[in-house]
């Protein structure tokens, strides 16, 4: 037990070290870790979905003290992502009675994302590039419309990050980047943080409800992510990009191919 418990501090404080760095990788690495270390896989979303609500929480202050969040596109966000994630859990519960169904779509929906992940992470640049160009001089659509797709898009990350605790960061921000061309990057990943909060705080509470969540493992990874966030900002930039993303892109695509 001793050995587990220093596993999951060290497994906080790696994961809370390349976040720290690079601003992705969280539920992504996270919740394949809890799997290597035998939590069962509706446990490991549900613990993991906790763990992102109260490490984000600490990053949303940061952000808002810089001024790097907008709280209107969060709100579009999350009018569609909290009810998503309510419905995602009501269908859930209903396979709650049969914990091998359960277990064997959360793991296949695991390893999906992964590579969807891996993909975003791989190509980041040359999707912003496309959503760049795709904005023009003039809007692409009128206020309303633009709203309306940020809700759609909302829903359709509460339903992935309930079901996966997966997609809230890398997904979530190359979505933005697409809807947002001429948004900033700092407030668009800003934002994009203070949206997670309530979408992981409403669905860990939910999976918790359910059953599926280890506080002591949570405790345990908080204690290492806590030092590991703050040494990883610390060195945020000092390692080239074009070294970590492809080493990502390619461990998170690995991980999902097993997994599916």
């Amino acid at each position: 037990m001793e050995l587990g418990v220093i596993g999951f501090v060290v497994a906080g404080l790696l994961v809370g070290f390349i976040v720290g760095m690079t601003g992705v990788g969280g539920g992504s690495l996270m919740t394949p870790i809890l799997l290597w270390f035998g939590v069962n896989p509706a446990a490991a979303v549900g613990t993991d979905l906790l763990y992102a609500a109260i490490t984000k929480a600490g990053g949303v202050w940061v952000h808002q003290k810089n001024r790097n969040i907008d709280w209107s596109i969060t709100g579009w966000l999350a009018l569609g992502s909290v009810p998503a994630a309510g419905l995602t859990l009501w269908v859930l519960s209903g396979l709650h009675s049969d914990p091998e169904v359960l277990n064997a779509i959360i793991k296949q929906s695991l390893g999906v994302v992964l590579v969807l992940t891996a993909l975003a992470v791989l190509f980041k640049m040359p999707l912003l590039a496309f959503a760049a160009r795709l904005s023009g001089p003039t809007p692409r659509l009128s206020p309303r419309g633009l709203n309306v797709l940020t809700v759609v898009v909302g829903g359709v990350l509460g339903a992935i990050v309930t079901l996966t605790s997966i997609g809230a960061g890398a997904l979530g921000t190359v979505a933005l980047f697409f809807l947002y061309p001429l948004l900033s990057t700092r407030r668009l990943v800003g934002t994009e943080i203070a949206h997670a909060v309530p979408l992981t705080l409403v669905a860990g509470l939910g999976h918790a409800g359910m059953g599926n969540m280890d506080w002591t493992i949570l405790a345990y990874l908080l204690v290492g992510s806590l030092p590991g966030i703050y040494l990883g900002s610390n060195l945020a930039g000092k390692v080239p990009d074009t070294v970590l993303r492809p080493c990502m892109a390619v461990m998170l695509a690995a991980i999902g191919y097993k997994l599916i």
